[in-house]
């Protein structure tokens, strides 16, 4: 009956507390304080696979197309699907914590850890094979062979890659960010010594550089949960490994399947680019120019996502503490963030669309197109910009579904097709490509603005409230 009762009083206070009254400046700061750390620990976890290839690529032309092939092959089948499943904990981790609910945290880690690794062993089964796999779709048969032996190498990377998005979420989700960052710097700072040692010293060539990465993921996932275990802040939120992360596993698959759909449905559009260009006329320019563009729009994109992951966690938390109109005023906020931060990098690409291309190649064709580009990139990145903060506020709120259907539709109803139409029915070549998928973020950014703005924030902290609470009932009435 003291259980119950004390449960009583636990669902009752996020509506019995008084509403804290937070300033737009305030809120400002709050963001900021969580995106900085993000971006950056963002950025040092890509490092790991950019070292890995840049130590193949002094090897030779062959291990570098491998590696290259299957990493591309690894991040489409394997890392994008991880990274969306475990994009579930933040909405479980985030609304727990906001409503007071610390011991959810650890649980809902560990059943995601479980289940993460679980579903790692199917695809690496599938990253075994990618030699043979690559030869079905007609790649070059040396080429694949390499990017196969790589991927083989690569597969403890995969069962560290899981644990270590779900150390990440756990942490970010109390808004603990600064260790995040940390733990990223020191393992890209190992990698650059891991990868001497296997490539060379240890004589392994390209293989070596793909173990680098699970070593490197390992050092990573290490660090992170010794801080867990050690830190004083994680003593409400980590209580030791419990029997409930076996309980009821399809609650979790029900949000991290429509998460992990939301994440590759968006990123598998963009490795079609890739594909579709060398389909064009002079493909060895069209597809070293996009090769040019993505990366950039990959290293741009790191500043909105860590201002969604920012905003997943300040909705998700301020949902789960029953303060609504905090939730709908960081949601503003981190809209206009994202739109000064869109016209900001416009300008800056603008301005250097005519020398951006001499960092790349010194040939004037290709400089030429990758100055043509840049303006349609600005025009992409203020998109997707705005997107990426919606489609935080989305996995805060828990619509993974609503996002999942809008992706679905903004990339392959619209955004492929046209890209398709553009590029070689109008013959624009890869600059129809990146209009067609401009069109398909437009089409996302304009579905989740609409949804976003007749959102009923009150409605949404019950609803956080139920999700939570429905989790710790029934083990708490069974004690």
């Amino acid at each position: 009956m003291e259980k119950a009762s004390c449960l009583e009083e636990a669902l009752l206070l996020p509506e019995s507390c008084k509403e804290e009254e937070i300033t737009a400046s305030d809120e400002v700061k709050r963001q900021l304080r969580l995106a900085g750390p993000l971006i950056a620990g963002s950025l040092l976890q890509n490092l790991i696979q950019m070292i890995s290839v840049m130590f193949v690529g002094h090897l030779g032309e062959l291990p570098l197309a491998g590696a290259s092939m299957a990493s591309s092959f690894a991040a489409v089948t394997g890392f994008s699907l991880l990274l969306g499943l475990a994009s579930a904990l933040d909405t479980l981790c985030g609304q727990a914590f906001g409503a007071r609910q610390y011991h959810l945290l650890g649980v809902y880690k560990q059943r995601a850890m479980l289940l993460l690794t679980a579903v790692s062993v199917p695809l690496a089964v599938a990253w075994y094979y990618t030699g043979d796999i690559l030869l079905l779709f007609g790649q070059d048969a040396d080429i694949a062979a390499e990017a196969g032996a790589y991927a083989r190498w690569m597969i403890p990377a995969l069962f560290a890659y899981g644990p270590l998005q779900c150390h990440v979420r756990f942490l970010q989700t109390q808004n603990m960010v600064v260790p995040v960052m940390a733990a990223a710097g020191a393992a890209a700072l190992c990698h650059l010594g891991v990868c001497w040692a296997l490539v060379h010293a240890a004589g392994m060539g390209s293989r070596g550089a793909a173990l680098g990465n699970a070593v490197s993921y390992w050092i990573n996932v290490g660090v992170l949960a010794v801080y867990v275990r050690v830190s004083r802040s994680c003593k409400k939120t980590w209580t030791g490994f419990s029997m409930e992360a076996f309980r009821d596993p399809l609650s979790f698959f029900r949000l991290a399947i429509p998460s992990a759909l939301m994440v590759c449905l968006e990123w598998w559009s963009f490795e079609l680019l890739v594909l579709l260009s060398g389909l064009l006329p002079n493909p060895k320019l069209e597809t070293s120019v996009l090769s040019i563009t993505l990366n950039t729009a990959n290293c741009l994109f790191m500043i909105p996502f860590g201002l969604g992951a920012a905003i997943s966690t300040r909705v998700s938390n301020e949902l789960g503490a029953g303060r609504p109109r905090a939730a709908r005023l960081a949601v503003r906020v981190v809209t206009l963030l994202a739109t000064l931060e869109g016209l900001g990098m416009a300008l800056v690409l603008a301005c250097v669309r005519y020398v951006w291309g001499h960092a790349y190649s010194n040939e004037e064709e290709v400089v030429a197109y990758v100055a043509k580009m840049m303006l349609v990139l600005a025009v992409s990145n203020f998109l997707d910009g705005i997107q990426c903060v919606l489609s935080g506020v989305a996995r805060g709120c828990g619509w993974q579904k609503i996002g999942a259907c809008i992706n679905l539709g903004a990339f392959y109803v619209v955004g492929v097709p046209a890209a398709y139409l553009a590029a070689f029915v109008l013959r624009a070549g890869g600059l129809g490509l990146w209009m067609g998928i401009i069109c398909g973020v437009a089409v996302q950014t304009l579905l989740f603005l609409a949804i976003t703005s007749r959102t009923d924030w009150q409605k949404e902290a019950k609803m956080a409230k139920d999700r939570v609470f429905s989790s710790s009932l029934p083990t708490d009435l069974a004690t």
